[in-house]
């Protein structure tokens, strides 16, 4: 470790007795020295020298003495550690000097051998500091970087144990949340490029900060679709009940989103959103450069299948039978077993719905109607057609009355 210290001393003979005694240091490089006559030539060149580690000082000199230079150092909140040269027995400067923050102290006339010992002690402090500021500085960094992908708490927790992010995969259950916002490629062509950041990095950042207040961890982005995961890299488990309610509310929010720019006079898409539980492979792949934490699986494309679903059936939200099954107390209604694109075997779908929507005579009916559906009942066209005939909105019910008028039966829909 190499430490450069300032002597700050207005006795003419000083520098040359400091250089002979420490000249194995300086020409082995491990300490270089500089000097000044007084607190204002000290001031000056510690202004100039920003990679000073150390300052030994007189108290008595001409123009600003030893004391006021440990004061305004002080006040300037310094990271240097100081060292200060006293007359023999004089505990009343030496007591001031170490409540400005002086880190030791020597006496008058100077003992070289107990300078040396002194300025090495202090050297050693100096190695402590440093390496407290260096873990610092990673940790402020790391949690920089983690805070983009990771909530607060999370992110903090991880920047104090890196280890959780150690290259390599692992099998943990998650839950997999994705979004995407419906027609938003034919709206980047229509939008001016300026127009377009704002509304973007708005949208972003409104919809990060709701899967952070979740303790959510955001695995991707990609234009303006956003892949989630619950249950990783910690323990969650509740996550499949953060899951849910992060897609209520994320829905929420882009619901407002959507009209505060209508207002504007930009027609931004309805987000969907998918969300699966299960198996999945995550950790950090990519590299020491590279930093990607994500997730591979079934689970994962299952889950970004169910938010391509939301298109057809015309619903926001879909969410799997295994993620609902797993949620405290899941509110919600069925949509119906659905053959998702690649698949031949039906996955059963839920459209969660927040408590003040589900106690409702709606929700009852559209119950009633989907159970005479899946019960093969004649009686379930009626009991949809009725539904839509009350609420013309409610879009689940008006897929499946379309369905039973196409001459459709049953729960089973594929999806292409």
């Amino acid at each position: 470790m190499s430490v450069k210290i300032l002597v700050v001393d207005d006795e003419p003979d000083l520098e040359a007795l400091v250089v002979q005694k420490f000249r194995r240091q300086i020409r082995a490089g491990t300490v270089t020295f500089l000097f000044a006559r007084d607190g204002v030539d000290a001031l000056a060149t510690i202004a100039e020298t920003p990679d000073l580690d150390m300052v030994v000082s007189d108290i008595n000199m001409p123009r600003m003495d030893g004391l006021t230079l440990l004061g305004k150092l002080q006040e300037a909140e310094t990271t240097l550690s100081t060292v200060i040269v006293s007359a023999y027995g004089d505990m009343a400067n030496i007591r001031t000097a170490m409540n400005r923050g002086a880190f030791d102290f020597l006496t008058k006339p100077i003992d070289f051998a107990d300078m040396e010992t002194t300025i090495a002690r202090t050297i050693r402090h100096i190695g402590v500091l440093r390496e407290a500021r260096r873990r610092q500085s990673e940790a402020e960094r790391a949690r920089t970087n983690l805070s983009r992908f990771f909530s607060p708490n999370l992110a903090e927790r991880l920047a104090a144990d890196p280890s959780g992010l150690d290259l390599g995969g692992c099998r943990r259950e998650v839950a997999s949340l994705f979004t995407d916002i419906a027609g938003f490629t034919t709206l980047v062509e229509s939008l001016d490029p300026a127009l377009l950041a704002e509304l973007l990095n708005g949208y972003l950042g409104a919809m990060t900060e709701i899967v952070f207040a979740h303790d959510g961890t955001v695995a991707k982005i990609v234009g303006d679709a956003i892949h989630v995961l619950f249950g990783a890299p910690g323990d969650q488990p509740d996550h499949c009940d953060r899951a849910i309610a992060c897609a209520l509310a994320l829905d929420e929010a882009a619901q407002a989103f959507r009209a505060g720019w209508r207002e504007r006079g930009v027609a931004v898409g309805a987000t969907r959103i998918g969300v699966h539980a299960g198996p999945a492979i995550v950790g950090n792949f990519g590299g020491g450069r590279f930093f990607d934490y994500t997730a591979y699986g079934d689970t994962i494309n299952t889950a970004a299948r169910l938010e391509s679903a939301n298109k057809p059936l015309g619903t926001r939200i879909c969410v799997s039978a295994a993620a609902a099954g797993r949620a405290t107390a899941f509110r919600g209604r069925p949509v119906g077993d659905l053959v998702l694109r690649g698949r031949s075997e039906a996955l059963r779908a839920f459209e969660p719905l927040r408590p003040d929507a589900s106690d409702t005579p709606l929700t009852s009916q559209y119950c009633d109607a989907f159970a005479k559906l899946e019960a093969g009942d004649p009686g379930a066209l009626a009991a949809f057609a009725a539904i839509v005939g009350q609420r013309a909105d409610d879009v689940l019910a008006g897929f499946h009355l379309r369905r039973l008028l196409n001459g459709a039966t049953g729960t089973r829909i594929e999806l292409g």
